[in-house]
């Protein structure tokens, strides 16, 4: 038998696990970082962070299994959208720091394009928008702001592109990671459009010319790459892609027609089709399975498991100084205390725009908001009211398609380990929901993909895998209830807007 390798570089942490080709899971290892905020609403990192991480972690998982390095037979690599990508110098080495998906800097250069290229040019040609969002509003913002940066500057690859590269040697971008950098890439023809790059003034050479299937075999281990990783030289490493377009491929998403969401550090939320959803406010790149047909149609929310992850950091330290001492789990202890409150946490409604919002709202001025406190207001309604804050941001992306979606959600990340969540995403869109049965997602996404790569794996032999739980079916008399709470949930955005941008002015 053999095995196979799936690493993740994510937004906080990177994963790898190490399986065998029946599914099941044998080793894995987790390597946790921070990301750089040097100023409000920014976010970046330095790539070399991602890179130790990644080869910590494949080395570790690889030392954890005891798998002779022989019977590995590839490892496929997925990653964070890294919004501008890295830029690197003529030597391959990093000009400045990544801005990530989460960095909003770059609102001005947004609204240049809107005004001198035009909302409907870029939608019929990349199917998308002009938001800080997007990885090319943010080469503009580097090439405007940085000249001494920009100059140094001869290629940009994404994160887990520029991994490969360091294991390889090799340089590709996968569809989906070239799709995902928005204005400069054409959905139509699958490549990248020279006429709106000219009119950016972005050379088309500071794109890797290589863009490739999520399945093809990049390159091999160099020596050095091998020796470190302690894997065999040559062995195959594979492109992968969008570390959420990886999480859907680990639920057995392969065809058209079905709505998923990856909720991790943030929330994408997707219908995959073959007939791309235009025109509806939101992201659009090709999917990691068959590029060329099937497209990722998907509503982003910039901080999902973010918030709460800030709420127990900030709010919670008698119950993480408990964890720490060899009690529970802060979060466990947090979901018991939160199962008890009632639907709609005693009238508190937040708005989960932390880091301003992506799709479908579109907002970089939106901000993080608690209405409804009161002195009879707890922790633990506080904390429920974020589990529904990100339950009610899901339910608007899902209206936002604007297609029938079923009666079925995949819903995978990190808030599936919370039984109660889970039950707020039913109960709130009113759908079923199923999870995977293994917090492994978007690593045995990778593990499918460098299966497919080598030839060790089929997509019949991945159907057979049991990866997905029971459904969890809504509560009908919740979901009823919370159809009122959702109303004000948009509509307290809508009355703020104006404040919210009024407070991002003076705040500058």
């Amino acid at each position: 038998m053999n095995y196979l390798l799936g690493t993740d570089i994510g937004t906080s942490g990177t994963k790898t696990v190490l399986m065998d080709t029946e599914g099941h899971l044998i080793a894995q290892d987790l390597q946790e970082y921070d990301i750089l905020t040097p100023r409000p609403l920014w976010a970046e990192q330095w790539p070399d962070v991602w890179l130790n991480a990644a080869k910590k972690s494949i080395r570790n998982s690889v030392e954890k299994s005891g798998i002779s390095r022989e019977k590995i037979a590839g490892i496929a690599i997925s990653g964070l959208y890294g919004g501008s990508g890295i830029p690197l110098d003529e030597n391959m080495e990093p000009v400045r720091p990544c801005m990530i998906w989460m960095d909003r800097r770059a609102d001005k250069e947004a609204k240049w394009v809107l005004d001198h290229i035009g909302e409907e040019t870029l939608q019929d040609i990349t199917y998308n928008g002009a938001d800080p969002y997007y990885g090319y509003t943010k080469i503009l913002w580097m090439k405007r702001h940085e000249p001494e940066n920009w100059e140094k500057t001869k290629l940009f690859l994404p994160p887990n592109d520029y991994v490969i590269y360091k294991l390889t040697g090799k340089i590709a971008i996968d569809y989906s990671s070239a799709g995902n950098i928005g204005g400069i890439f054409d959905m139509n023809t699958r490549t990248w459009s020279k006429t709106l790059m000219d009119q950016m003034g972005i050379p088309i050479s500071m794109m890797p010319q290589n863009i490739v299937e999520s399945t093809d075999i990049v390159g091999g281990l160099t020596k050095q790459a091998a020796v470190e990783l302690g894997l065999y030289e040559g062995m195959p490493v594979i492109a992968g892609g969008i570390d959420c377009g990886a999480a859907n491929i680990g639920l057995g998403i392969l065809e058209s027609g079905i709505y998923a969401a990856s909720i991790g550090t943030s929330m994408c939320a997707a219908l995959i089709s073959d007939k791309p959803v235009k025109g509806k406010n939101l992201i659009v790149w090709p999917y990691l399975y068959d590029a060329k047909r099937l497209s990722y149609c998907f509503a982003g929310a910039n901080t999902a498991g973010a918030i709460v992850k800030w709420f127990r950091q900030t709010l919670c330290q008698l119950e993480t100084e408990a964890e720490k001492q060899g009690g529970k789990k802060a979060y466990d202890v947090l979901n018991e205390q939160a199962a008890h409150i009632p639907v709609g946490s005693g009238g508190l409604i937040v708005l989960p725009y932390f880091m301003g919002e992506r799709s479908p709202i579109w907002d970089s001025d939106a901000k993080g908001t608690i209405v409804g406190l009161s002195l009879a207001h707890t922790k633990a309604h506080l904390y429920r009211a974020f589990l529904e804050a990100v339950a009610f941001s899901l339910r608007n992306a899902m209206e936002a398609t604007g297609e029938d979606l079923g009666e079925t959600i995949y819903i995978a990340g990190g808030v599936t380990k919370s039984k109660l969540w889970k039950q707020i995403f039913a109960d709130v869109t009113g759908y079923q929901v199923i999870c995977p049965l293994h917090d492994v997602e978007a690593n045995m996404g990778d593990v499918i993909l460098a299966g497919i790569g080598t030839g060790n794996l089929s997509y019949d032999d991945v159907k057979k895998w049991q990866v997905l739980d029971k459904k969890i079916i809504p509560n009908q008399k919740n979901h009823e209830k919370y159809n009122a709470y959702y109303q004000v949930y948009k509509s307290v955005y809508q009355h703020l807007k104006q404040d919210m941008e009024t407070l991002s002015y003076i705040t500058e």
